[in-house]
């Protein structure tokens, strides 16, 4: 039998990821199978040794119906061992299709959503070096370029804190072992990880006899660790290449130098671009390499206006290129409740103080709503947003009307700003991974920044 990971020696793997604060607190997804259930187990003995806790998270997919009482389960597993653990549902309609990524979206943001709203800053996942490898032959099947073939991080950014992954050089083997060991001889084990209508089962079946010709999982995560280090110079590059050529404002828009973006090498342009498009458009996913290449052609040409991944890109008096949102493709009007936060378009955070009247909701201001407002300024200078960007602005309304526009001060009343309790960019795809980080302070972290250097 494999040998059990030791609480020093996870301790190693902790540190490797860190900075935490003096007291950490840390989340763990637990299905309740043995790999997250070892994870769970050994974080929180961690945890507890600086004084801190861990908390165990299982999603219900409401796909099964044993998932229930799978959850209630690992809620008694690990109450007895006087670790805290919230089940969280997925709940709503289901698509038809593509349903393994949505139950991976919907599985993510339950997760994260609750680490935010409990301010834990770090999410454990169960990863293992079995999985690391199986992910880069599903990559090498796909075609995939660096990015894909490095596989999974072990951390990974997040708009809300981070997403830690200890046991990537971990054989799978030693995490039932590790079970034993603390004295937990039950686990689940989830029949879909024997259903071979699933590629990655299938995966396994060649993995074992590509072992025998030397690709074991630990050369094949080797590897992907090594394309990895590759992964993260690219984006210290980007990331060097933002600060020179892009400026992104508040308001949900990005200046480009022309110049200095020509300038880049075309697989560092590409990268930043595929980046500011997401960024400014709030999608969750880059568009297609060969459009991509195409509006880079495009680009290089000489000025224009072009359209892709629902931003609009237009050369502005004094050669700068402003790339905003398209206003036809924001997100519909959203309603918002007071005393909670929300996002729309994938692009601002917004809070409404908790005594503010309901019926208050926020869409884009829209070409009526600028000839609307517009009026109310002109008496005075008004903010400096590019013309072309104004439409797509988050305009807040209540029953009567457009009654706030921040990113242009107008304000139609002196009672209506003081319900908004804040406003913020909210992209999940800033312009660069490597310009994320933790800040420290006194008492450890204390909160996150976002910047390009």
């Amino acid at each position: 039998m494999a040998a059990p990971v030791s609480a020093p020696e996870f301790a190693a793997l902790m540190a490797a990821l860190g900075p935490f604060e003096a007291r950490p607190r840390v989340a763990v997804a637990v299905s309740g199978g043995a790999d997250s259930l070892a994870l769970a187990l050994l974080a929180a003995d961690w945890a507890r040794a600086a004084g801190g806790a861990a908390f165990g998270l299982t999603v219900d997919h409401g796909l099964r119906p044993e998932a229930a009482a799978e959850a209630e389960a690992v809620g008694r597993w690990l109450a007895a061992r006087g670790i805290d653990h919230a089940a969280l549902r997925w709940t709503g309609a289901k698509p038809a299709t593509g349903l393994q990524a949505a139950a991976r979206n919907a599985r993510y943001a339950l997760l994260g959503g609750w680490c935010r709203d409990n301010r834990v800053l770090h999410l454990l996942l169960a990863h293992h070096q079995d999985d690391q490898a199986e992910t880069l032959l599903l990559r090498l099947g796909r075609g995939s370029g660096v990015d894909g073939l490095s596989a999974m991080a072990a951390v990974e950014e997040t708009e809300w804190g981070r997403l830690l992954r200890p046991l990537l050089s971990q054989p799978q083997a030693r995490l039932p072992a590790t079970l034993v060991a603390l004295g937990q001889p039950d686990w689940i084990d989830d029949p879909s990880n024997r259903d071979g209508t699933f590629a990655r089962v299938r995966l396994r079946d060649l993995r074992t006899r590509l072992a025998g010709e030397g690709l074991t999982p630990a050369r094949l995560a080797a590897t992907a660790g090594r394309l990895g280090r590759a992964r993260a110079a690219l984006e210290q590059a980007v990331a060097a290449a933002a600060i020179q050529s892009i400026t992104l404002h508040d308001a949900g828009y990005a200046v480009v130098d022309p110049s200095a973006f020509a300038a880049l090498p075309e697989e560092i342009g590409l990268r930043l671009l595929a980046r500011l498009l997401l960024a400014v458009g709030g999608g969750c996913y880059p568009p297609r390499l060969e459009r991509l290449e195409r509006l880079w052609a495009a680009l290089a040409s000489g000025p224009g206006a072009h359209t892709l991944a629902g931003c609009r890109l237009a050369p502005l008096p004094g050669g700068a290129l402003l790339v905003c949102r398209e206003t036809a493709r924001t997100a519909p009007p959203l309603r918002l409740v007071p005393g909670k936060v929300a996002v729309w378009d994938g692009r601002f955070r917004l809070a409404v103080a908790a005594g503010a009247p309901p019926g208050l909701s926020v869409g884009a201001l829209g070409g009526q709503g600028w000839r609307q407002v517009a009026r109310f300024l002109r008496p005075r200078r008004p903010p400096q947003v590019p013309a072309a960007a104004r439409a797509s602005l988050p305009a807040i309304s209540d029953d009567v009307g457009i009654c706030l526009v921040p990113h242009l001060g107008y304000n139609r009343d002196a009672g209506v700003e003081s319900r908004l309790a804040w406003i913020v960019p909210a992209t999940a795809n800033p312009l660069s991974v490597a310009g994320r980080c933790l800040v420290r302070g006194e008492g450890g972290i204390i909160s996150r920044a976002t910047h390009f250097g």
